[in-house]
């Protein structure tokens, strides 16, 4: 029998709570009127004058109920004076204390009772109704904690249809072979028999590795729409509870909802949360991670196989994965998503300024070109930022200026132009920068010099900004050593301007960036001089104790020997920083003495002013 007309269990639930609760203002609106009304305002007069006035035709109604009795004076419809006698009315008619004619003005009527009733039932009801409403509200509750309970252990993987707003591949500029990597997923999915017949297996699992920002989820949310299946896509944070198991569970709950509405893809974003490589130790063999960890790889690859139902994962951390999860048979496809080169940024500063007001001016290939090592969050952000600039300073389009701000406000920072500076930090500055810009130019393997300037700049007190003219895939031990040169040119300038005493902290940064290309040069690269065409790569261990540990693979004489080899790099290239700085004094002077007077320099004056430039013969490189 059909129940099309029944109405939802919650609208029941809502219709009786309003009942209850307009039955508890009813009742109580009886019970205050039955208190309240009898007690109306009535004149007391003395029964004396009552009886006086009854007798000389100036009543018009003596009304009695019980000992009180309502008067009507002459002319008026209502009561309006209250007298009391004992034994009420029959007392003034059976004492004959009323002559004839004032008799017939006296009626006899009976105590009401109503209020009284009211009262009594109210008395009685809303007690009653409270308590059964203050029960119902307590099982609801104790109904509600059970529900969350039961489902504790139910995944909580959002569901996208085929009604949502979808994304698609033609959304997505760049990234094409990444995109190949998916269509061919999205392609088994809607035609699974054309791979059958030829005996090909599609991945069970396809794993998405690239930096923050490069489309990891926004291809998976392509898929999604390009696929036309139910989507499951939850987080691998959200599989990890305090309880033990409770992760185990819910990855069940997730593939058997996922098996029943096949073919259907699962999404885990940040799949490193559950998927760490298991045996540290530190949580034991019950640790919540390594069971919800150790469930995944069953559901991958366990006993029940070719269940349409196809993984997706995304990580930027592939090598802290687990062997297991990464073998094929699970995650069987690693792709890549790479940051995108020069076209790929244009045609992603595209799509973003698609929808945007641009002036004539804007040029998105020059903007590209500048890009290199930006990735498609970077690129939305700087659409966004130049959008805001424009809206900031009212007009209706965004111009290339604004392109130019936002790109140098997202990569280095904003300007800090409310900072005051005195004229010797600022004079220290300015020397400082152009130290790097002389010898950043000179060198012939550094990246051309993009703009200097003595405005701080995010946590700088400064900006030298190097660019490299293409995108690069390779760097030599050339182009190392000069970006190492060039990095310790400010410290060098400051020596020869103040001498050894007047070095300040200003260099800091420059310090440690410096360093870490020395050490990545020897540890990760192998270019040191004796530890050559060695690597020794070192591995997070995990924490311990708040502290940081590592695996060290390399013993303590060799760890010395990095340290010597580290020194070795730094102390070549500051001298070599400061060959080009004695040889170029003045063209040091004229660039720094410009930059007190403009503060910021951009490409094409700074290779004006150090035209004259020459690399001394001392500061090459020949091995």
């Amino acid at each position: 029998m059909a129940m099309k007309n029944r109405p939802p269990k919650n609208k029941i639930n809502n219709w009786m709570r309003l009942s209850v609760f307009w039955a508890i203002i009813v009742l109580a609106a009886l019970a205050f009127f039955a208190v309240v009304a009898p007690n109306q305002q009535l004149e007391d007069v003395p029964i004396s004058k009552v009886i006086e006035r009854a007798n000389s035709g100036k009543i018009e109604k003596i009304e009695g109920s019980g000992n009180e009795l309502q008067i009507t004076p002459e002319g008026e419809e209502e009561p309006t004076q209250r007298s009391y006698i004992q034994g009420g009315v029959s007392t003034l008619i059976k004492d004959n204390i009323l002559n004839d004619d004032a008799k017939k003005t006296v009626a006899d009527t009976p105590p009401s009772q109503t209020g009284e009733t009211l009262w009594n039932l109210a008395i009685i009801i809303v007690p009653v109704v409270l308590i059964i409403g203050f029960f119902m509200f307590m099982m609801r509750q104790a109904q509600g904690q059970n529900n969350q309970a039961l489902g504790f252990g139910k995944s909580k993987a959002k569901l996208y249809g085929i009604d949502k707003e979808k994304v698609v591949f033609n959304d997505i500029a760049g990234n094409d072979s990444a995109k190949q990597d998916l269509e061919e997923v999205v392609d088994f999915l809607k035609h699974p028999k054309k791979y059958k017949e030829v005996g090909a297996k599609i991945p069970k699992g396809v794993l998405l590795v690239g930096n923050p920002g490069t489309g990891k989820t926004m291809l998976a949310r392509a898929v999604a729409g390009e696929a036309n299946v139910p989507f499951f896509s939850i987080s691998g944070s959200e599989f990890v509870e305090m309880f033990v198991g409770v992760g185990a569970s819910r990855v069940r709950d997730l593939f058997q909802k996922a098996k029943k509405n096949a073919p259907a893809i699962i999404f885990i974003d940040e799949i490193d949360a559950v998927g760490r490589r298991r045996g540290s130790g530190m949580g034991g063999g019950h640790d919540e991670r390594e069971q919800t960890l150790n469930q995944i790889l069953v559901e991958m690859d366990g006993f029940e196989t070719d269940t349409n139902v196809i993984i997706l994962a995304a990580t930027n951390r592939a090598d802290v994965l687990d062997p297991a999860l990464l073998r094929p048979g699970r995650f069987d496809r690693r792709t890549n998503i790479m940051l995108p080169e020069r076209k790929d940024r244009e045609a992603i500063l595209k799509v973003h300024f698609k929808n945007k007001p641009v002036d004539d001016s804007v040029d998105l290939d020059k903007l590209a070109a500048k890009t290199a090592g930006s990735s498609g969050a970077d690129l939305a952000n700087i659409a966004n930022e130049a959008a805001i600039i424009a809206a900031r300073d009212n007009r209706k389009k965004i111009t290339n200026a604004d392109l130019t701000e936002a790109f140098e406000k997202v990569a280095i920072g904003p300007e800090r132009k409310a900072k005051v500076m005195s004229e010797k930090e600022k004079e220290l500055t300015a020397y400082h920068e152009a130290g790097h810009a002389v010898v950043g130019h000179v060198l012939p393997d550094n990246d051309p010099v993009h703009k200097v300037t003595i405005i701080p700049r995010g946590g700088t007190g400064g900006v030298t900004w190097f660019l490299p003219p293409q995108d690069k895939s390779y760097t030599s031990i050339y182009e190392f050593k000069d970006q190492l040169a060039s990095a310790l040119g400010g410290r060098i300038a400051e020596k020869l301007l103040y001498g050894e005493d007047g070095i300040t902290t200003g260099a800091g940064s420059d310090l440690r960036k410096a360093t870490e290309i020395a050490r990545d040069m020897v540890i990760e690269q192998g270019m040191g001089t004796k530890l050559r065409d060695q690597v020794f790569h070192e591995n997070n261990g995990g924490m311990l104790f708040d502290r940081m540990t590592h695996e060290r693979p390399y013993s303590d004489e060799t760890a010395k020997e990095i340290d010597e080899e580290v020194e070795s790099l730094i102390k070549e290239a500051a001298r070599r920083a400061e060959l080009v700085l004695k040889a170029n004094k003045e063209s040091l002077e004229k660039l720094a003495k410009r930059l007190l007077v403009e503060e910021t320099l951009d490409e094409d004056t700074v290779q004006q002013l150090l035209s004259d430039t020459k690399l001394p013969k001392e500061a090459k490189l020949y091995a």
